[in-house]
């Protein structure tokens, strides 16, 4: 019973929000977070195994945070595409987790849409 409540509290406490970039510009190092936002339109470079590119607020494009990333891509990752991404803040940069990236998949229906 002990072990169950234990794997219990620790699922739970292990679980971090996704956050997007603005709530990460300020952030302490050290620290681990789930980074969610789309990515920004140019921004995609490869140099050597690392990819770099920014990714921006949903809804407030202006605020944005560079990530560099190494690792598995997956074949939907574009500009314009959502992500998330696990990992640490650097002296201004996200530092992805290898092979945390992962796409959101774009809804089949608009804000516009459901009305």
């Amino acid at each position: 019973m002990l072990l169950a409540a234990a794997l219990v509290y620790t699922s739970f406490s292990a679980s971090t929000e996704a956050r997007e970039p603005s709530q990460l510009l300020n952030a302490s190092p050290g620290g681990s977070y789930d980074l969610t936002g789309k990515v920004v339109d140019g921004s995609v470079r490869h140099r050597g195994e690392q990819l770099r590119f920014r990714v921006a607020d949903r809804d407030n494009p202006s605020a944005s945070i560079p990530v560099s990333y190494s690792g598995t891509v997956p074949d939907p990752f574009r500009a314009g595409r959502e992500v998330i991404v696990t990992g640490t803040v650097r002296d201004g940069t996200f530092v992805g987790e290898r092979d945390s990236l992962t796409t959101k998949c774009p809804s089949k229906f608009s804000e516009e849409s459901s009305s």
